[in-house]
């Protein structure tokens, strides 16, 4: 079974001004493709090939670093484009009642967010996940992934890499990290939030 790459859940244009339709068009039809072709390759013929990418993730983890990059980028990508939305979406009444315990507002929590992207060093994702019960953000380097973490179930992230904004915004991550906070899709989380368990990519 090969790994497609999942349509956009939205148009090109549709996250303008915060992702132009050019950095989409860059980041989704050849980024994530490579990733997604990459790990096809590397999985064509073995005990792998019929597994799902959450299964691929899990047993190249720690034993087969260019599989590992690829299929976790290629599950991050599916993830991060599903956690932005063009319009404001709301989020449930369970999730909302977190955020203010965990963050003081929806407002604390972007900031959060923001501080996190822009202080973490060179490449990577911030999250927001849920640990122990508990709303936390973290941070994953390079490609490194929650998709395949026990105890953790990803609600959210946001691509630090330069390609998610350097055609948009050049070198200004914080820039970046204010506009896509507004895009954040609040309704995905809240449904991974209800699920309990951690997003699978489509088959």
């Amino acid at each position: 079974m090969a790994f497609e790459l999942i349509d956009l859940p939205y148009d090109d244009t549709a996250l303008e001004p915060a992702v132009s339709a050019k950095t989409l068009s860059f980041h989704h039809g050849k980024h994530h493709k490579a990733y997604i072709d990459k790990t096809n390759a590397a999985i064509e013929g073995t005990d792998l090939a019929d597994k799902s990418l959450e299964e691929v993730i899990a047993a190249a983890r720690g034993s087969n670093q260019g599989l590992f990059n690829n299929s976790a980028q290629s599950w991050n990508h599916g993830f991060y484009w599903h956690s932005m939305a063009p319009e404001e979406t709301g989020a449930s009444d369970e999730l909302k009642s977190m955020i203010e315990s965990a963050f003081g507002s929806a407002d604390g929590l972007k900031k959060k967010l923001a501080e996190s992207g822009a202080g973490h060093f060179a490449s990577g994702w911030v999250w927001l996940a849920v640990k122990d019960g508990e709303l936390v953000i973290a941070e994953t380097h390079d490609g490194d992934t929650l998709a395949d973490q026990d105890g953790v179930n990803p609600l959210l992230v946001i691509d630090l890499w330069e390609h998610a904004y350097y055609l948009d915004h050049q070198n200004a991550r914080p820039a970046y990290l204010d506009a896509v906070n507004g895009k954040l899709n609040w309704k995905f989380a809240s449904e991974n939030l209800a699920r309990g368990t951690t997003w699978a990519y489509p088959a």
